[in-house]
């Protein structure tokens, strides 16, 4: 049955903070619904009561769910109560958690919210490793290949981009190259260690399917080189020949998700 014409249920999600984690979590248990998608609205940095009143009138006039993930024991208490007294459906996500945490560490958490956003030296780093993936993010200058944690080698469309912003979210600094017959490889690629050098291969018909995607948000007939069949397995001979000569690991990335295949370089370097 289509929903075409119907609201988009609504989900509010309230913090005495940014909202992330509690965005994330309901992003993540609501793909589990598709092909049905959820109006996701944040109410962030929730400081007092005034604040959960406002976000109650909203619930009320248009309907929906409120995730929160309050650790203010008074707020947490107070949007509980006018929930429960608005008949308005709530999960509270941190508040058990925290709970169960405060038992088992025989110890009283400290209620502090946005401690998980402090200026301290993880988020630096993180800040940094962010800014060298955009640095050298598509081989712009090779000597990023020496300053990185990862490396990163494959044709255009192996989610080399996406791949880096994920990984530098996760501190490590990450340059890629793309690999293309036409340009020889940086000599870079070959003196660094292997070690941290990843190559992303992909089944030509699936990178066929995503080239042919691409061309058309660009505007761009489908039948271009850059999605020719022929074209492609060269582009992809020719990256096996230049992975097996560095020598590196290579991931075939060909039905994985972005965050499935940083999981397994992550893996691969703590291992290391």
């Amino acid at each position: 049955m289509s929903n075409s014409g119907a609201l988009k249920p609504v989900v509010f999600v309230a913090s005495d903070s940014a909202g992330d984690t509690g965005e994330a979590v309901v992003r993540a248990a609501t793909v589990q619904f598709e092909p049905l998608e959820a109006d996701i609205r944040r109410s962030p940095f929730i400081k007092g009561r005034a604040d959960i009143d406002i976000l109650m009138q909203a619930v009320k006039l248009r309907g929906g769910t409120i995730v929160f993930t309050l650790v203010i024991p008074e707020l947490r208490d107070y949007l509980i109560q006018e929930a429960e007294k608005n008949g308005i459906p709530y999960v509270d996500l941190l508040g058990p958690v925290i709970r169960a945490l405060e038992h088992s560490f025989n110890q009283e958490a400290s209620h502090r919210p946005g401690m998980i956003h402090r200026l301290d030296e993880d988020y630096f780093r993180k800040v940094e490793a962010i800014e060298f993936a955009v640095k050298y993010d598509d081989g712009r200058d090779f000597n990023g290949v020496l300053q990185a944690d990862i490396v990163l080698v494959g044709v255009s469309r192996t989610s080399k981009t996406p791949l880096s912003m994920y990984l530098a979210h996760k501190k490590y600094k990450v340059a890629n190259v793309p690999l293309v017959p036409e340009i020889a490889p940086p000599d870079q690629l070959f003196t660094v260690s292997p070690k941290k050098m990843i190559g992303l291969r992909i089944d030509p018909h699936k990178l066929n399917m995503i080239r042919t995607e691409r061309l058309k948000t660009l505007g761009l007939p489908g039948n271009a080189t850059y999605a020719n069949t022929e074209r492609i397995l060269k582009e992809l001979a020719f990256a096996d020949t230049i992975m097996s000569k560095i020598g590196c690991t290579v991931i075939d990335v060909s039905n994985k998700a972005v965050e499935e295949t940083a999981s397994m370089i992550i893996d691969l370097m703590r291992s290391r």
